[in-house]
Protein backbone atom coordinates (compact mmCIF):
# COMPACT_ATOMS: atom_id res chain seq x y z
CA UNK A 1 0.00 0.00 0.00
CA UNK A 2 1.07 3.59 -0.79
CA UNK A 3 1.90 6.50 1.02
CA UNK A 4 0.64 8.14 4.12
CA UNK A 5 -2.36 6.57 5.78
CA UNK A 6 -2.78 9.26 8.66
CA UNK A 7 -4.54 12.19 6.18
CA UNK A 8 -7.82 10.33 6.24
CA UNK A 9 -11.41 11.94 7.01
CA UNK A 10 -12.26 9.57 9.89
CA UNK A 11 -16.36 9.28 9.11
CA UNK A 12 -16.83 8.51 5.42
CA UNK A 13 -15.46 5.59 4.30
CA UNK A 14 -12.30 6.21 2.55
CA UNK A 15 -9.74 4.48 1.01
CA UNK A 16 -7.46 6.58 -0.82
CA UNK A 17 -4.85 5.00 -2.98
CA UNK A 18 -1.82 5.78 -0.27
CA UNK A 19 -3.73 4.54 2.33
CA UNK A 20 -4.38 1.13 3.06
CA UNK A 21 -6.62 1.47 5.62
CA UNK A 22 -10.25 2.50 5.87
CA UNK A 23 -12.03 5.70 7.15
CA UNK A 24 -15.46 6.73 7.67
CA UNK A 25 -16.30 10.96 7.58
CA UNK A 26 -19.78 11.44 8.71
CA UNK A 27 -21.60 13.15 6.09
CA UNK A 28 -25.19 11.57 6.79
CA UNK A 29 -26.64 14.67 8.05
CA UNK A 30 -26.10 16.69 5.34
CA UNK A 31 -26.89 15.09 2.05
CA UNK A 32 -24.47 16.29 -0.85
CA UNK A 33 -25.75 17.31 -3.91
CA UNK A 34 -27.21 14.31 -6.15
CA UNK A 35 -24.45 15.73 -8.70
CA UNK A 36 -21.92 14.53 -7.07
CA UNK A 37 -22.73 10.78 -7.05
CA UNK A 38 -21.65 8.51 -9.90
CA UNK A 39 -19.05 10.95 -11.04
CA UNK A 40 -18.05 9.32 -14.19
CA UNK A 41 -14.48 10.19 -15.45
CA UNK A 42 -14.48 9.48 -19.48
CA UNK A 43 -11.42 9.45 -19.81
CA UNK A 44 -10.07 7.68 -17.10
CA UNK A 45 -8.39 4.02 -17.68
CA UNK A 46 -9.41 1.19 -15.77
CA UNK A 47 -6.23 1.51 -13.95
CA UNK A 48 -7.04 4.85 -12.14
CA UNK A 49 -11.01 4.95 -12.29
CA UNK A 50 -13.28 2.81 -10.33
CA UNK A 51 -16.37 1.43 -12.24
CA UNK A 52 -19.14 0.82 -9.81
CA UNK A 53 -20.81 -2.25 -11.70
CA UNK A 54 -17.72 -4.07 -12.11
CA UNK A 55 -16.94 -5.90 -8.57
CA UNK A 56 -13.93 -6.67 -6.29
CA UNK A 57 -14.91 -10.81 -7.31
CA UNK A 58 -15.68 -11.27 -10.60
CA UNK A 59 -18.13 -14.23 -9.24
CA UNK A 60 -21.71 -14.62 -9.64
CA UNK A 61 -22.84 -12.00 -6.60
CA UNK A 62 -25.71 -12.78 -4.09
CA UNK A 63 -28.49 -10.05 -3.66
CA UNK A 64 -28.88 -8.79 -0.18
CA UNK A 65 -31.85 -7.06 1.26
CA UNK A 66 -31.06 -3.82 3.08
CA UNK A 67 -32.47 -5.31 6.18
CA UNK A 68 -30.09 -8.16 6.13
CA UNK A 69 -27.37 -5.51 5.69
CA UNK A 70 -28.74 -3.44 8.47
CA UNK A 71 -28.16 -6.20 10.96
CA UNK A 72 -23.92 -6.31 10.44
CA UNK A 73 -24.00 -3.29 12.96
CA UNK A 74 -21.57 -4.30 15.37
CA UNK A 75 -17.79 -4.93 15.63
CA UNK A 76 -18.23 -8.57 15.32
CA UNK A 77 -19.88 -8.13 11.90
CA UNK A 78 -19.35 -4.70 10.07
CA UNK A 79 -21.15 -4.02 6.70
CA UNK A 80 -21.56 -1.32 4.63
CA UNK A 81 -23.18 -0.58 1.01
CA UNK A 82 -20.91 1.25 -1.76
CA UNK A 83 -22.73 1.89 -4.94
CA UNK A 84 -24.74 -0.75 -4.68
CA UNK A 85 -22.60 -3.32 -3.73
CA UNK A 86 -22.22 -5.06 0.31
CA UNK A 87 -18.51 -5.12 1.57
CA UNK A 88 -18.01 -6.94 5.07
CA UNK A 89 -15.16 -4.21 6.82
CA UNK A 90 -14.77 -6.22 9.99
CA UNK A 91 -11.33 -6.50 9.93
CA UNK A 92 -10.17 -2.72 9.67
CA UNK A 93 -12.27 -2.03 12.67
CA UNK A 94 -8.97 -3.27 14.38
CA UNK A 95 -6.65 -1.33 12.32
CA UNK A 96 -8.06 1.96 11.59
CA UNK A 97 -6.38 4.67 13.42
CA UNK A 98 -9.69 6.29 14.36
CA UNK A 99 -11.07 3.27 16.41
CA UNK A 100 -14.19 1.58 15.58
CA UNK A 101 -16.85 4.30 16.06
CA UNK A 102 -16.39 6.78 12.92
CA UNK A 103 -16.81 3.27 11.01
CA UNK A 104 -20.06 1.86 13.18
CA UNK A 105 -21.10 5.24 12.44
CA UNK A 106 -22.47 3.64 8.66
CA UNK A 107 -21.99 -0.17 9.37
CA UNK A 108 -25.15 -1.51 7.86
CA UNK A 109 -25.82 1.21 5.66
CA UNK A 110 -25.47 2.65 2.25
CA UNK A 111 -22.51 4.84 2.64
CA UNK A 112 -22.11 6.11 -1.19
CA UNK A 113 -23.45 9.52 -0.32
CA UNK A 114 -21.23 10.03 1.76
CA UNK A 115 -18.21 8.43 0.18
CA UNK A 116 -18.26 9.04 -3.38
CA UNK A 117 -17.24 12.76 -3.33
CA UNK A 118 -13.93 12.57 -1.53
CA UNK A 119 -13.09 9.26 -3.21
CA UNK A 120 -10.61 8.88 -6.19
CA UNK A 121 -12.02 6.10 -8.53
CA UNK A 122 -10.71 2.34 -8.22
CA UNK A 123 -9.97 2.71 -4.64
CA UNK A 124 -11.93 -0.05 -3.34
CA UNK A 125 -9.98 -2.37 -5.69
CA UNK A 126 -7.21 -1.10 -5.00
CA UNK A 127 -7.07 -1.44 -1.02
CA UNK A 128 -9.86 -4.17 -0.09
CA UNK A 129 -9.67 -7.97 -0.92
CA UNK A 130 -11.73 -9.80 -3.04
CA UNK A 131 -13.06 -11.49 -0.21
CA UNK A 132 -14.38 -8.42 0.85
CA UNK A 133 -17.50 -8.12 -1.72
CA UNK A 134 -20.09 -10.02 -1.10
CA UNK A 135 -23.01 -9.14 -3.19
CA UNK A 136 -25.37 -6.28 -4.26
CA UNK A 137 -28.46 -4.85 -2.58
CA UNK A 138 -31.81 -4.73 -4.37
CA UNK A 139 -32.13 -1.51 -4.36
CA UNK A 140 -36.08 -1.38 -3.67
CA UNK A 141 -35.16 -2.50 -0.57
CA UNK A 142 -33.61 0.59 0.07
CA UNK A 143 -34.93 3.25 2.11
CA UNK A 144 -35.74 6.53 0.20
CA UNK A 145 -33.89 9.29 0.17
CA UNK A 146 -36.25 12.48 0.36
CA UNK A 147 -34.60 15.75 -0.88
CA UNK A 148 -34.12 18.28 1.70
CA UNK A 149 -36.84 21.40 0.81
CA UNK A 150 -34.85 24.50 -0.20
CA UNK A 151 -34.89 27.34 2.49
CA UNK A 152 -36.12 29.77 -0.12
CA UNK A 153 -36.76 30.24 -3.77
CA UNK A 154 -33.17 31.58 -4.89
CA UNK A 155 -31.88 27.87 -4.44
CA UNK A 156 -33.80 26.40 -7.08
CA UNK A 157 -32.43 28.87 -9.58
CA UNK A 158 -29.03 27.40 -11.16
CA UNK A 159 -26.22 29.07 -11.03
CA UNK A 160 -25.66 32.97 -12.44
CA UNK A 161 -23.64 33.73 -15.79
CA UNK A 162 -19.67 33.14 -15.03
CA UNK A 163 -19.48 36.91 -16.83
CA UNK A 164 -21.56 37.99 -14.53
CA UNK A 165 -19.38 37.65 -11.14
CA UNK A 166 -16.84 39.78 -10.98
CA UNK A 167 -14.53 39.37 -7.73
CA UNK A 168 -13.60 37.11 -5.20
CA UNK A 169 -16.21 37.39 -3.01
CA UNK A 170 -18.63 37.13 -5.81
CA UNK A 171 -17.41 33.19 -6.07
CA UNK A 172 -17.59 32.68 -2.19
CA UNK A 173 -21.01 34.10 -2.61
CA UNK A 174 -22.05 31.86 -5.19
CA UNK A 175 -20.61 28.71 -4.11
CA UNK A 176 -21.57 29.27 -0.59
CA UNK A 177 -25.21 28.50 -1.77
CA UNK A 178 -23.86 25.79 -4.26
CA UNK A 179 -22.27 23.63 -2.22
CA UNK A 180 -23.12 21.17 0.99
CA UNK A 181 -23.09 22.58 4.24
CA UNK A 182 -19.87 20.37 5.39
CA UNK A 183 -18.26 21.43 2.21
CA UNK A 184 -19.06 24.93 3.22
CA UNK A 185 -17.45 24.36 6.50
CA UNK A 186 -14.24 22.35 5.59
CA UNK A 187 -13.50 25.47 2.83
CA UNK A 188 -14.43 28.25 4.99
CA UNK A 189 -13.04 27.03 8.20
CA UNK A 190 -10.18 28.51 10.24
CA UNK A 191 -8.38 28.42 13.78
CA UNK A 192 -9.99 30.16 16.99
CA UNK A 193 -11.06 33.08 16.00
CA UNK A 194 -9.93 33.31 12.14
CA UNK A 195 -7.61 36.50 12.93
CA UNK A 196 -4.81 35.09 10.93
CA UNK A 197 -7.41 34.05 8.33
CA UNK A 198 -8.63 37.81 8.07
CA UNK A 199 -5.78 39.55 8.49
CA UNK A 200 -4.13 37.47 5.35
CA UNK A 201 -6.05 39.92 3.35
CA UNK A 202 -6.30 42.83 5.14
CA UNK A 203 -2.73 43.02 5.29
CA UNK A 204 -2.73 43.63 1.72
CA UNK A 205 -4.98 46.72 2.13
CA UNK A 206 -2.12 48.38 4.62
CA UNK A 207 0.61 48.54 1.84
CA UNK A 208 0.17 51.51 -0.98
CA UNK A 209 0.91 51.69 -4.81
CA UNK A 210 3.10 54.14 -6.69
CA UNK A 211 1.99 54.76 -10.13
CA UNK A 212 4.18 55.92 -12.25
CA UNK A 213 3.26 58.39 -15.62
CA UNK A 214 4.28 59.34 -18.69
CA UNK A 215 5.38 55.66 -19.89
CA UNK A 216 3.48 53.33 -22.34
CA UNK A 217 1.45 50.74 -20.84
CA UNK A 218 0.22 49.21 -24.16
CA UNK A 219 1.79 45.57 -23.47
CA UNK A 220 2.41 43.56 -20.20
CA UNK A 221 3.38 40.30 -19.86
CA UNK A 222 2.69 37.85 -16.88
CA UNK A 223 5.07 35.45 -18.23
CA UNK A 224 7.54 33.78 -15.69
CA UNK A 225 9.29 30.71 -14.27
CA UNK A 226 8.71 28.48 -11.37
CA UNK A 227 12.03 26.44 -10.42
CA UNK A 228 12.97 26.48 -14.07
CA UNK A 229 9.82 25.84 -15.49
CA UNK A 230 8.12 28.20 -17.95
CA UNK A 231 4.40 29.34 -16.63
CA UNK A 232 2.01 31.73 -18.09
CA UNK A 233 1.41 33.86 -14.47
CA UNK A 234 2.92 33.94 -11.25
CA UNK A 235 -0.50 33.32 -10.10
CA UNK A 236 -0.30 29.12 -8.74
CA UNK A 237 -3.19 26.90 -7.23
CA UNK A 238 -1.93 26.20 -3.78
CA UNK A 239 -2.81 22.49 -2.72
CA UNK A 240 -6.16 22.41 -1.73
CA UNK A 241 -8.25 19.23 -0.34
CA UNK A 242 -11.50 17.56 -0.98
CA UNK A 243 -11.88 19.36 -4.04
CA UNK A 244 -14.67 16.99 -5.08
CA UNK A 245 -16.97 18.50 -2.41
CA UNK A 246 -17.81 20.97 -4.18
CA UNK A 247 -17.86 19.56 -7.50
CA UNK A 248 -17.68 16.49 -9.35
CA UNK A 249 -15.33 18.19 -11.56
CA UNK A 250 -12.67 18.15 -8.47
CA UNK A 251 -8.83 18.59 -8.88
CA UNK A 252 -9.08 17.49 -12.43
CA UNK A 253 -11.10 20.77 -13.59
CA UNK A 254 -9.08 23.04 -11.18
CA UNK A 255 -6.42 21.78 -13.95
CA UNK A 256 -8.27 21.93 -16.93
CA UNK A 257 -8.52 25.37 -15.92
CA UNK A 258 -4.80 26.23 -15.06
CA UNK A 259 -3.88 24.72 -18.76
CA UNK A 260 -5.94 27.05 -20.50
CA UNK A 261 -3.79 29.94 -18.51
CA UNK A 262 -0.27 28.24 -18.00
CA UNK A 263 -0.80 28.15 -14.85
CA UNK A 264 0.79 25.75 -12.11
CA UNK A 265 -1.34 24.07 -9.40
CA UNK A 266 0.07 22.22 -6.58
CA UNK A 267 -1.35 18.94 -5.72
CA UNK A 268 -2.86 18.69 -2.67
CA UNK A 269 -1.49 15.20 -0.19
CA UNK A 270 -5.77 14.84 0.35
CA UNK A 271 -6.98 15.11 -2.89
CA UNK A 272 -9.96 13.86 -3.80
CA UNK A 273 -8.98 12.31 -6.86
CA UNK A 274 -5.80 10.37 -7.87
CA UNK A 275 -2.71 12.52 -9.06
CA UNK A 276 -2.46 10.10 -12.30
CA UNK A 277 -6.45 11.01 -12.75
CA UNK A 278 -5.64 15.02 -12.07
CA UNK A 279 -2.43 15.15 -14.57
CA UNK A 280 -3.83 13.02 -17.29
CA UNK A 281 -5.08 15.50 -19.57
CA UNK A 282 -2.34 17.89 -19.07
CA UNK A 283 -0.55 20.10 -21.90
CA UNK A 284 2.58 18.88 -22.27
CA UNK A 285 4.55 21.67 -20.61
CA UNK A 286 1.86 22.28 -17.91
CA UNK A 287 3.39 22.43 -14.35
CA UNK A 288 2.38 20.99 -11.65
CA UNK A 289 3.61 19.89 -7.80
CA UNK A 290 2.51 17.45 -5.16
CA UNK A 291 2.06 18.58 -1.89
CA UNK A 292 3.67 16.09 0.94
CA UNK A 293 2.84 15.14 4.11
CA UNK A 294 5.02 12.74 5.91
CA UNK A 295 3.72 9.94 7.28
CA UNK A 296 4.55 8.12 10.62
CA UNK A 297 5.19 5.08 8.67
CA UNK A 298 7.70 6.48 6.69
CA UNK A 299 7.30 3.48 4.30
CA UNK A 300 3.79 4.49 3.07
CA UNK A 301 5.21 8.13 2.33
CA UNK A 302 7.94 6.61 0.09
CA UNK A 303 5.86 4.26 -1.79
CA UNK A 304 3.78 7.64 -3.03
CA UNK A 305 6.78 9.21 -3.86
CA UNK A 306 7.82 6.55 -5.78
CA UNK A 307 4.71 6.77 -7.51
CA UNK A 308 4.82 10.15 -8.07
CA UNK A 309 8.55 10.35 -8.97
CA UNK A 310 6.89 8.35 -12.30
CA UNK A 311 4.48 11.43 -13.20
CA UNK A 312 6.86 13.59 -15.50
CA UNK A 313 3.96 16.96 -15.35
CA UNK A 314 4.96 16.93 -11.46
CA UNK A 315 7.99 19.24 -11.31
CA UNK A 316 8.70 19.18 -7.95
CA UNK A 317 7.73 18.27 -3.90
CA UNK A 318 6.30 20.66 -1.55
CA UNK A 319 6.88 19.24 1.81
CA UNK A 320 4.45 21.61 4.37
CA UNK A 321 5.73 22.14 7.80
CA UNK A 322 3.31 24.86 8.93
CA UNK A 323 0.75 22.55 10.45
CA UNK A 324 2.19 19.14 12.46
CA UNK A 325 -0.93 18.83 14.22
CA UNK A 326 -4.15 20.21 13.24
CA UNK A 327 -5.70 23.87 14.50
CA UNK A 328 -9.05 24.12 16.11
CA UNK A 329 -11.47 25.48 13.48
CA UNK A 330 -14.22 25.47 14.70
CA UNK A 331 -16.65 26.02 11.55
CA UNK A 332 -15.85 22.68 10.64
CA UNK A 333 -15.96 20.98 13.92
CA UNK A 334 -19.44 22.61 13.82
CA UNK A 335 -20.55 21.57 10.56
CA UNK A 336 -19.33 18.14 11.43
CA UNK A 337 -21.78 17.50 14.27
CA UNK A 338 -25.07 18.47 12.70
CA UNK A 339 -26.83 15.52 13.04
CA UNK A 340 -25.05 14.23 16.22
CA UNK A 341 -28.31 13.25 17.84
CA UNK A 342 -29.70 10.96 15.13
CA UNK A 343 -29.93 7.61 16.79
CA UNK A 344 -26.56 5.51 16.12
CA UNK A 345 -26.08 1.64 17.03
CA UNK A 346 -25.13 0.34 20.22
CA UNK A 347 -22.12 -0.69 19.34
CA UNK A 348 -20.39 2.70 18.36
CA UNK A 349 -21.81 3.94 21.92
CA UNK A 350 -19.67 1.42 23.13
CA UNK A 351 -16.80 2.55 20.90
CA UNK A 352 -17.05 5.62 22.00
CA UNK A 353 -16.54 4.82 25.84
CA UNK A 354 -13.26 2.54 25.07
CA UNK A 355 -11.59 4.88 22.61
CA UNK A 356 -8.99 7.57 23.99
CA UNK A 357 -7.59 8.40 20.34
CA UNK A 358 -9.03 11.94 20.33
CA UNK A 359 -9.57 11.40 16.61
CA UNK A 360 -12.20 9.38 17.61
CA UNK A 361 -15.32 10.42 16.10
CA UNK A 362 -14.75 13.95 16.68
CA UNK A 363 -13.38 17.08 15.08
CA UNK A 364 -14.13 18.26 11.83
CA UNK A 365 -12.96 17.33 8.33
CA UNK A 366 -9.59 19.43 8.73
CA UNK A 367 -8.81 17.82 12.11
CA UNK A 368 -9.51 14.37 10.76
CA UNK A 369 -7.31 14.70 8.01
CA UNK A 370 -4.63 14.64 10.22
CA UNK A 371 -4.67 11.30 11.95
CA UNK A 372 -1.36 9.87 11.59
CA UNK A 373 0.73 12.87 10.26
CA UNK A 374 4.27 12.55 11.46
CA UNK A 375 4.72 15.49 13.84
CA UNK A 376 8.46 14.29 14.18
CA UNK A 377 9.99 16.58 11.30
CA UNK A 378 13.75 17.80 11.90
CA UNK A 379 15.83 19.71 9.60
CA UNK A 380 18.64 17.50 10.21
CA UNK A 381 16.65 14.17 9.74
CA UNK A 382 13.87 14.99 7.20
CA UNK A 383 15.18 16.49 4.36
CA UNK A 384 17.89 13.96 3.98
CA UNK A 385 15.60 11.15 3.78
CA UNK A 386 13.32 13.35 1.08
CA UNK A 387 16.16 13.72 -1.04
CA UNK A 388 17.29 9.96 -0.98
CA UNK A 389 13.59 9.48 -2.14
CA UNK A 390 13.18 12.18 -4.92
CA UNK A 391 15.05 13.53 -7.83
CA UNK A 392 12.89 16.46 -8.21
CA UNK A 393 12.64 19.76 -6.37
CA UNK A 394 12.01 20.20 -2.99
CA UNK A 395 9.89 22.73 -1.79
CA UNK A 396 9.08 23.64 1.69
CA UNK A 397 6.08 25.27 2.48
CA UNK A 398 5.01 26.94 5.60
CA UNK A 399 7.56 28.76 6.58
CA UNK A 400 6.30 31.99 9.13
CA UNK A 401 9.84 33.64 9.90
CA UNK A 402 12.83 35.04 8.53
CA UNK A 403 14.89 32.50 10.86
CA UNK A 404 13.31 29.38 9.25
CA UNK A 405 13.88 31.12 5.56
CA UNK A 406 17.14 31.85 6.35
CA UNK A 407 18.44 28.41 7.74
CA UNK A 408 16.16 26.90 4.46
CA UNK A 409 18.39 29.06 2.48
CA UNK A 410 21.56 26.98 4.23
CA UNK A 411 19.74 23.54 2.44
CA UNK A 412 20.44 24.35 -1.03
CA UNK A 413 20.60 22.77 -3.16
CA UNK A 414 18.60 19.89 -1.74
CA UNK A 415 16.03 22.74 -1.05
CA UNK A 416 15.08 24.66 -4.23
CA UNK A 417 12.13 27.04 -2.80
CA UNK A 418 9.93 27.93 0.07
CA UNK A 419 6.38 29.06 0.42
CA UNK A 420 5.61 31.87 3.24
CA UNK A 421 2.27 30.22 4.35
CA UNK A 422 0.40 30.33 7.51
CA UNK A 423 -1.86 27.57 6.17
CA UNK A 424 -4.24 30.06 5.14
CA UNK A 425 -5.06 30.83 8.77
CA UNK A 426 -6.40 27.06 9.62
CA UNK A 427 -3.46 26.14 11.82
CA UNK A 428 -2.11 28.63 14.35
CA UNK A 429 -4.31 31.86 15.03
CA UNK A 430 -2.63 35.20 15.06
CA UNK A 431 0.35 33.65 13.25
CA UNK A 432 1.94 36.45 11.01
CA UNK A 433 0.73 36.51 7.07
CA UNK A 434 3.42 35.70 4.23
CA UNK A 435 3.68 40.24 3.65
CA UNK A 436 5.15 40.26 7.02
CA UNK A 437 7.85 37.05 6.93
CA UNK A 438 8.24 38.55 3.52
CA UNK A 439 9.21 42.10 5.42
CA UNK A 440 11.19 40.33 7.71
CA UNK A 441 13.09 38.71 4.99
CA UNK A 442 14.35 42.06 2.97
CA UNK A 443 15.33 43.55 6.63
CA UNK A 444 17.31 40.52 8.28
CA UNK A 445 18.45 38.30 5.67
CA UNK A 446 17.40 39.27 2.21
CA UNK A 447 20.06 37.15 0.74
CA UNK A 448 17.34 34.53 0.78
CA UNK A 449 16.12 35.75 -2.56
CA UNK A 450 19.25 35.49 -4.35
CA UNK A 451 19.67 31.60 -2.85
CA UNK A 452 16.03 30.26 -3.36
CA UNK A 453 12.84 30.65 -4.65
CA UNK A 454 10.12 32.30 -2.33
CA UNK A 455 6.30 32.02 -2.94
CA UNK A 456 3.57 33.08 -0.75
CA UNK A 457 0.03 32.30 -0.18
CA UNK A 458 -2.96 33.44 1.77
CA UNK A 459 -5.57 35.84 1.80
CA UNK A 460 -5.30 36.76 -1.98
CA UNK A 461 -8.15 38.68 -3.17
CA UNK A 462 -7.15 40.92 -5.99
CA UNK A 463 -4.83 41.12 -8.62
CA UNK A 464 -3.02 44.00 -6.57
CA UNK A 465 -2.75 41.72 -4.06
CA UNK A 466 -0.79 39.84 -6.58
CA UNK A 467 1.44 42.42 -7.43
CA UNK A 468 1.95 43.86 -3.83
CA UNK A 469 3.76 40.75 -2.84
CA UNK A 470 5.74 40.21 -6.30
CA UNK A 471 7.24 43.57 -5.45
CA UNK A 472 8.19 42.28 -2.10
CA UNK A 473 10.28 39.58 -3.86
CA UNK A 474 7.80 36.63 -4.16
CA UNK A 475 8.53 34.82 -7.34
CA UNK A 476 4.90 33.00 -7.09
CA UNK A 477 1.36 33.97 -5.39
CA UNK A 478 -0.79 31.59 -4.60
CA UNK A 479 -4.88 31.04 -4.03
CA UNK A 480 -6.69 28.13 -2.60
CA UNK A 481 -9.80 29.06 -1.44
CA UNK A 482 -10.73 31.22 -4.21
CA UNK A 483 -9.75 28.25 -6.46
CA UNK A 484 -11.90 26.21 -4.26
CA UNK A 485 -15.10 28.81 -4.45
CA UNK A 486 -14.73 29.18 -8.16
CA UNK A 487 -15.21 25.24 -8.65
CA UNK A 488 -18.34 25.40 -6.18
CA UNK A 489 -19.49 28.21 -7.93
CA UNK A 490 -19.26 26.88 -11.66
CA UNK A 491 -16.79 24.24 -11.70
CA UNK A 492 -14.30 24.24 -14.70
CA UNK A 493 -15.87 27.52 -15.76
CA UNK A 494 -15.26 29.21 -12.45
CA UNK A 495 -12.13 28.51 -11.89
CA UNK A 496 -11.11 29.71 -15.37
CA UNK A 497 -13.21 32.99 -14.85
CA UNK A 498 -11.27 33.11 -11.49
CA UNK A 499 -7.84 32.74 -13.06
CA UNK A 500 -9.09 35.40 -15.40
CA UNK A 501 -10.18 37.98 -13.27
CA UNK A 502 -6.79 37.61 -11.47
CA UNK A 503 -5.07 37.61 -14.65
CA UNK A 504 -6.88 40.84 -16.12
CA UNK A 505 -6.63 42.84 -11.99
CA UNK A 506 -2.41 42.25 -12.33
CA UNK A 507 -2.21 43.50 -15.89
CA UNK A 508 -4.37 46.55 -14.88
CA UNK A 509 -2.09 46.85 -11.43
CA UNK A 510 1.03 46.92 -13.49
CA UNK A 511 0.17 49.14 -16.10
CA UNK A 512 -1.10 51.52 -13.77
CA UNK A 513 2.46 51.07 -12.18
CA UNK A 514 4.42 51.69 -15.56
CA UNK A 515 5.51 47.88 -15.23
CA UNK A 516 5.64 45.89 -18.65
CA UNK A 517 7.41 42.12 -17.60
CA UNK A 518 6.46 40.84 -13.63
CA UNK A 519 10.54 40.74 -13.33
CA UNK A 520 10.25 44.23 -13.20
CA UNK A 521 8.48 44.73 -10.21
CA UNK A 522 10.15 45.70 -7.25
CA UNK A 523 10.18 48.00 -3.76
CA UNK A 524 9.69 50.74 -5.65
CA UNK A 525 6.40 50.28 -6.51
CA UNK A 526 5.15 50.52 -2.82
CA UNK A 527 5.00 51.68 0.16
CA UNK A 528 5.21 49.51 3.29
CA UNK A 529 5.33 52.12 5.97
CA UNK A 530 2.19 50.77 7.72
CA UNK A 531 2.87 47.31 7.49
CA UNK A 532 6.44 47.29 8.80
CA UNK A 533 5.44 48.96 12.25
CA UNK A 534 3.70 45.73 12.92
CA UNK A 535 6.42 43.18 12.02
CA UNK A 536 8.71 41.47 14.49
CA UNK A 537 11.81 44.22 15.58
CA UNK A 538 13.46 41.96 17.99
CA UNK A 539 17.05 39.98 17.26
CA UNK A 540 18.05 38.66 13.83
CA UNK A 541 19.13 35.25 15.66
CA UNK A 542 21.48 34.37 12.76
CA UNK A 543 24.57 34.96 14.43
CA UNK A 544 23.48 31.54 16.71
CA UNK A 545 22.28 29.90 13.82
CA UNK A 546 25.59 30.53 11.53
CA UNK A 547 27.71 29.56 14.05
CA UNK A 548 25.34 26.09 14.88
CA UNK A 549 25.87 25.33 11.04
CA UNK A 550 29.20 25.71 10.66
CA UNK A 551 29.86 23.48 13.82
CA UNK A 552 27.63 21.10 11.48
CA UNK A 553 29.73 21.61 8.34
Amino acid sequence: MRGGISRLPLRTLHLLPSFSLLTILDFSSSLLPSSLLRVTFDNCNKTNCYDPNISLNSKMSKVFDAAEVAKHNTPESCWVILYGKVYDVTDFLSEHPGGAKIILKLAGKDATEEYDPIHPPGILEENLKPEAFLGTVNADTLPKVQAEPASDAGEKEGPPPMESLLNMDDFEQVATRNVSKKAWAYYYSASDDKITKHFNTEVYRSILLRPRVFIDCTRCDLDTTALGNKIGMPIYVSPAAMARLGHPAGEAGIAEACRSFGAMQIISNNASMTPEQIVKDAAPDQVFGWQLYVQTDRKKSEAMLARINKLKAIKFIVLTLDAPVPGKREDDERGNTVGASAPVPSATKAADKSSKDINNGGGGVGRQLFAGTDPTLTWKETLPWLAKQTDIPIVLKGLQTHEDAYIASLHTPQVKGIILSNHGGRALDTAPPAVHTLLEIRKYCPEVFDKLEVWVDGGIRRGTDVVKALCLGARGVGIGRPALWGLGAGGVEGVKRTLQILSDETKTCMRLLGVERVEDLGPQHINTRLAEQQIYDGPSGLEGIRSTYRAKL
